[in-house]
């Protein structure tokens, strides 16, 4: 497995280097809110997990991660970024009042992004208000609300909505850019001018308003992904129908090249041959046009289980290699409940 550069999904040791090049960052100022900062905040815990050493996810994304999760209901479900959850056995809340409560993962849902917990006892604190993303436009004031202890909240604005492309086989059509970045991004709540939740804090990036513009930011996956998929996630700890086929891959793009950046040790395309460095250039005698067009290419293929052949440069000679992919949920360590 290649090392890959970790940063999301883990506590900081220092938030100073985000910090430098983007100014001091500006804490709202409640009395120019028409709405209650206190209550909104009050509605962010911190969260903590724990995963085994021998889980698939511990490679890339280690075995302690923390971050900040959103109270949404009155029964202390809390919806996070999944990556902060995935294959966690121990989940710790804490809340605006310092009080630690353990939670329970309820689900995972790799195609959005999103996490949900159910804290095992009360968090004592009312649900946020959940918005639509689809009313925020580039140029809108936000909040960014975390934790107080992983830097609280501080004044954005929404800078973009456009196609992201994951390294990780993660694609979502439009997602929300904001500027300037969170100290502790993982989970943060996206507040709308009118208090609401419109967005889950996943990444920071360096490109925030177009991927050749140098602005340091952070990208957070739209709310309005979470009703569609709601009902089942509470209910099955997954969404109810077929999974994407899953290579077990990372990619990146270098100069109008995808790149094989690292490979999930026996994951698909390690088993298949795939290596390391290897350039792709077509999927299913189909050109790949960048990283989304890859993803829609594999997915387009057929569900998980189906086989995909990719053509790649490897050492100056052009090859084939037939990948027969995977769900993923059957290898990952499920930690729900039953």
């Amino acid at each position: 497995m290649a090392n890959i550069t970790r940063s999301n999904g883990h506590r900081l040791d220092s938030i100073a280097h985000i910090q430098l090049g983007v100014g001091t960052l500006e804490r709202p100022n409640p009395d120019d809110l028409s709405f209650d900062l206190g209550a909104v905040s009050a509605s962010v815990v911190s969260l903590s997990a724990e995963i085994p050493p021998d889980a698939m996810t511990a490679q890339t994304l280690g075995t302690e991660r923390a971050g900040n999760g959103v109270i949404i209901d009155e029964h202390g479900l809390v919806l996070t970024i999944g990556y902060l959850i995935s294959e966690a056995t121990a989940v710790t809340l804490r809340t605006a009042h310092g009080d630690e409560v353990a939670g329970e993962t309820v689900a995972y849902d790799y195609e959005t992004g999103f996490g949900l917990i159910r804290a095992l006892a009360s968090l004592n604190a009312a649900p946020v208000e959940i918005g639509e993303a689809a009313t925020a436009m580039p140029g809108d004031p936000v909040v960014v609300v975390g934790h107080g202890d992983g830097g609280g909240s501080i004044a954005a604005q929404v800078v973009a909505k456009r196609e992201f492309a994951g390294y990780w086989e993660y694609l979502l059509d439009e997602a929300i850019f904001t500027t300037p970045p969170h100290p502790n991004w993982g989970g943060t709540a996206l507040i709308d001018r009118n208090g609401k939740l419109i967005g889950i804090g996943s990444l920071f990036v360096q490109e925030t308003r177009a991927p050749d513009e140098h602005e340091p930011g952070n990208m957070f996956v739209p709310i309005d992904l979470l009703q569609p998929v709601y009902h089942d996630l509470v209910t099955l700890g997954r969404v109810n129908r077929a999974s994407r086929p899953w290579l077990g891959m990372f990619t990146t793009e270098s100069s109008g090249h995808l790149i094989v950046a690292g490979l999930y040790s026996n994951g698909p395309a390690e088993r298949a041959g795939l290596e390391q460095l290897d350039v792709i250039l077509r999927v299913d005698d189909q050109p790949v046009r960048g990283l989304a067009d890859m993803y829609r290419k594999v997915w387009s293929a057929g569900d998980a289980g189906t086989k995909v052949s990719m053509t790649v440069l490897r050492d100056g000679k052009i090859m084939d290699v037939v990948i027969e992919t995977a769900d993923r949920y059957t290898l990952m360590r499920v930690s729900r409940p039953h």
